[in-house]
């Protein structure tokens, strides 16, 4: 959709666009947000990485993908699933939510 749609993406337009249409879908159940085998893991990124290539700059092409992802200001979906896992960590530590964590973990 956004190949037919938008024929050149600066940083900025890609951003939005990635956020509003993209990273959404991607992150929809936690089957596929959180997938335990290695070649699911892969089939997200190969996803977010396509996104990435969608940046028109010429000069974004030359560099690896995690050196795109740092240019265009987004994070890889590994490093968001781990951000997103320590946040409820922190929320099942703090009591704010309705669980307790003792059923997942002990502290040392």
């Amino acid at each position: 959709m956004v190949r037919r749609n938008f024929s050149h993406l600066d940083i900025a337009d890609f951003r939005l666009i990635y956020k509003t249409y993209i990273r959404p879908h991607l992150e929809f159940c936690i089957q596929a947000w959180s997938p335990h085998l290695v070649k699911d893991i892969e089939v997200m990124e190969r996803v977010q990485k396509a996104a990435a290539n969608q940046v028109g700059l010429p000069q974004l092409r030359k560099f690896s993908y995690p050196v795109r992802l740092k240019k265009i200001g987004i994070t890889s979906l590994k490093d968001r699933r781990l951000r997103d896992d320590m946040i409820e960590v922190y929320k099942l530590l703090m009591g704010k939510e309705q669980i307790d964590y003792e059923q997942f973990f002990r502290l040392a």
